[in-house]
């Protein structure tokens, strides 16, 4: 797996892409707003269609152990991704938004 560049969650820069790799279960009751969702067993498949290798994602889970994996490998994919070290608990901590699929109050799992 390709070295991955760690950025912490409050530096993700407003209107960045983000990758949420979480599963759906975990995505619907809350994500940050306009995330492309693939969840990590999905990326391999999915990955060449739904992603714009020009783009720079940053890679995001709960608490970062899937998203370091992914931002490594779409790395090696040649593709630009970064680790946001911390992930969703990161996130909160940093007063990143946050926004749930049905419009309820967000929640991260």
């Amino acid at each position: 797996m390709a070295d991955v560049e760690t950025v912490p969650a409050a530096e993700v820069p407003a209107g960045a892409a983000l990758l949420d790799v979480r599963e759906a279960y975990e995505f619907e009751p809350g994500h940050a707003p306009a995330a492309v969702h693939i969840p990590v067993e999905e990326i391999p498949t999915r990955f060449e269609t739904e992603l714009d290798p020009d783009e720079d994602y940053y890679v995001i889970c709960r608490t970062g152990g899937r998203s370091v994996q992914i931002a490594g490998w779409l790395t090696a994919q040649g593709y630009s991704a970064f680790f946001v070290a911390g992930g969703y608990d990161s996130w909160i901590t940093a007063g990143k938004p946050l926004e749930s699929s049905s419009g309820e109050e967000p929640r991260i799992l």
